[in-house]
């Protein structure tokens, strides 16, 4: 099992009957995305765990060899620049030791998202569509889908719900490498649901709002 560390928050006061597991940005950590938890509003009788686990330290070469929480390294951010195929893998397989814990815990394969921002969001479209178990759906942020000339020959998750969004201003990750992604995943016949919204890297109250009514329709409330 992973040793990075977590934050878990509960919502209802009965057991848990679904999990939302989301992966942070690079440099911030898993209480990052702590507050979001109120202020999607979602209903307690829902019965939701959130988990945000903590990336581990590694040396980031775009930021000058700084060691920081990243779920893998970044080489450059040219959309055809190397990849690090290694430390993305590698993050993967911790995703899914994310999701078995999960199950062991006795929410269904079918009731738990993996989410992500920037970073966080490649992992999470990475492992969430390849997932040999079908999920509930992917929540993906200000990211892109990294390594996707292996795509075709791995994944394998074409129903999955996929909400995609992305701000207009992003000058981390510009707006374009998103939805190059999303248009990729949708040639290929994937349910990508695509929202953008004039902000930077970051997420604004538009998009929490659009996000609480895709968690309702994923978890079939609504």
């Amino acid at each position: 099992m992973a040793e990075t560390g977590f934050v878990e928050i509960e919502i209802g006061d009965n057991e848990p009957q679904g999990s939302i597991i989301w992966l942070h940005g690079l440099g911030a950590d898993g209480h990052d995305f702590e507050p979001i938890v109120p202020e999607l509003r979602l209903p307690p009788a829902l019965g939701l765990r959130f988990v945000f686990p903590h990336a581990p330290v590694r040396p980031v070469t775009l930021n000058g060899g700084m060691a920081m929480r990243a779920w893998y390294d970044i080489y450059s951010l040219e959309r055809d620049g190397p990849a690090d195929a290694a430390g993305i893998r590698a993050s993967a397989e911790l995703l899914e030791q994310w999701i078995t814990r999960e199950q062991e815990r006795g929410i269904r394969a079918d009731r738990i998202v993996v989410a992500g921002f920037s970073q966080g969001g490649a992992i999470a479209l990475h492992t969430g569509l390849r997932a040999k178990q079908e999920l509930a759906g992917i929540l993906a942020l200000s990211t892109y889908l990294p390594m996707p000339n292996a795509f075709a020959s791995e994944a394998v998750a074409t129903d999955l719900p996929v909400f995609m969004a992305h701000g207009t201003l992003d000058p981390v990750l510009p707006m374009a490498l998103g939805r190059e992604s999303a248009d990729f995943l949708l040639a290929g016949g994937y349910n990508v649901e695509w929202h953008d919204y004039p902000m930077a890297h970051s997420v604004c109250l538009e998009e929490i709002g659009d996000i609480r009514t895709w968690l309702l329709s994923v978890y079939g409330t609504e």
